[in-house]
């Protein structure tokens, strides 16, 4: 048995959304019930795809069925595996007298075992079925509910969830309480944004165990609801990548300038030009003090170095025509230095990329940025730069909501580092990304990503894509040069990832 999956998986969806997707099929002529069956039959059959025939599944199979339309599709699914000759047993939440009109329709056309909460244990069944509550749930989980979910946590079972795993916020992503913690999802239409952002994606089975079924819903829905949350995969951004023809020279391909740094973090500028090199940039400079010069020029052999001792030699710099995006940060000191260097490039209408000591330097005012024209600015802050910077936004309680908000008061594409790195545009489009290794963590690899995001924004890509494209690259490029990596690692592993 194989399911139908939707492909285009970089579309992510809101609770909201998917509510209004349902109601416009409806609307256009696929009924609910329709739409019920398609769910909870795309349930079964990814159930059979993972514990075999019924001889190899070794126990029972429980499907717990809430009180609303996801409880529906879980009667469905009940059905067809008990049809397929699988040992069946539903745990159904309060009086099926209740449910919704849909779900009560499919709940009667289940003859097989029932149960209500609380009345058999759940341990020694081979496979429990999550759908209790779906994409609908916005409050913790207590009581009698949150012990059964507690039950099927502690068991050695396979755990699928319907739609979303219950306790589960499908906005933040966040834990409501308790929640479900399962081996694979089955969602529909398309991913729901807390499948994508951590914690929630842990909860979900991992990128390769959240299923996507096509149960009806057609694409021409999309034009109504209006997604701006993607998933970051090159399905977002590649048909805009900019991929070099074949008579393309070195011009063409942008010129990055990049402030150097100071010591000890002389090495933050190196690699941030490097990694933009690799990343396909033409040309890049690092402009250096006098005190550093030997230094720079002597560790970089690709990289021009060009010596400056005062804003003023380092705006002569900008003055040049060819230099189209100047990246300022990495390792350049804390202080009014800094700031006015920002506030220069501003004026002069280059693109930027701001990271580490430049985004120090603007706490309290990064409002600044909000008036500059003509010009494309990303923000690239780590949590701790964040918070500082915008004080008053909640990452903690709502990464995602958070970072479109502060790209929406500072007018720049804000790029927030972490588990999940979201990319923000002012005008409310949001990527998260999934495909960091936990190894990534080290000292170095932010001014990597800085020197990648300048590079394609150099390169002409657009500013929410080059950010994006850059982000993914960079987890891309971390995973190849693996375990044990250190900063430097991930330069000769930029060019094996790039598409």
């Amino acid at each position: 048995m194989q399911v139908h999956q939707v492909f285009d998986d970089h579309i992510l969806l809101t609770p909201d959304q998917s509510r209004r997707a349902d109601a416009w099929t409806i609307e256009h002529g696929t009924s609910a019930l329709a739409l019920m069956e398609a769910a909870g039959r795309a349930v079964a059959e990814i159930i059979v795809d993972y514990v075999g025939t019924p001889l190899e599944v070794g126990g029972e199979i429980i499907v717990l069925c809430g009180p609303g339309n996801n409880g529906g599709d879980g009667f469905v699914a009940a059905r067809h595996l008990d049809e397929w000759g699988y040992p069946v047993r539903v745990i159904s939440v309060g009086d099926d007298a209740n449910l919704p009109t849909s779900a009560k329709k499919m709940a009667a056309q289940w003859k097989g075992p029932s149960t209500h909460v609380g009345e058999q244990p759940i341990n020694g069944a081979a496979v429990i079925i999550d759908s209790l509550f779906g994409t609908g749930l916005n409050k913790t989980l207590e009581g009698p509910l949150a012990e059964l979910i507690d039950q099927a946590n502690d068991t050695d079972a396979f755990r699928l969830a319907v739609d979303m795993p219950s306790g589960l916020d499908a906005l933040t992503g966040n834990i409501l309480g308790t929640c479900f913690k399962a081996d694979a999802t089955v969602t529909f239409f398309h991913k729901k944004v807390g499948q994508q952002v951590a914690p929630g994606r842990f909860y979900c089975g991992g990128a390769d165990h959240v299923h996507v079924a096509d149960i009806g819903i057609p694409d021409a829905v999309l034009e109504d609801i209006t997604p701006t949350y993607f998933a970051n995969s090159p399905g977002l951004w590649s048909q805009a990548y900019p991929f070099p023809g074949p008579a393309s020279h070195k011009y063409d391909r942008g010129h990055l300038l990049v402030l150097g740094g100071k010591e000890p973090t002389l090495g933050a500028s190196r690699l941030a030009s490097l990694a933009a090199l690799r990343t396909g940039a033409g040309l890049v400079t690092l402009a250096a003090s006098s005190e550093t010069y030997a230094i720079q020029a002597g560790a970089l052999d690709d990289v021009m170095v060009r010596r400056f001792d005062s804003a003023f030699g380092f705006i002569g710099m900008m003055s040049d025509p060819k230099i189209n995006t100047v990246l300022l940060g990495p390792g350049a000191g804390v202080g009014e230095k800094t700031a006015e260097l920002v506030m220069q490039a501003t004026l002069k209408r280059r693109n930027m990329v701001l990271d580490a000591d430049a985004l120090t330097s603007l706490v309290g005012r990064i409002d600044v940025l909000a008036s500059t024209e003509n010009c494309e600015i990303v923000l690239t802050p780590h949590e701790g730069e964040f918070a500082r910077l915008f004080p008053n936004l909640d990452y903690k309680g709502d990464r995602i909501s958070a970072v479109r908000r502060a790209a929406g008061l500072s007018g720049c594409t804000v790029v927030l580092k972490g588990v999940s790195t979201v990319v923000a545009s002012p005008d409310g489009r949001v990527s998260i990304a999934s495909n960091a290794p936990s190894f990534l963590s080290v000292g170095g690899t932010g001014d990597v990503l800085s020197g990648m995001i300048g590079s394609l924004l150099a390169q002409g890509m657009p500013v929410f894509e080059a950010a994006s494209a850059a982000v993914w690259l960079h987890g891309e490029a971390a995973m190849k040069a693996g375990r044990g990596m250190i900063a430097s690692d991930m330069l000769p592993a930029i060019a094996k990832v790039l598409p």
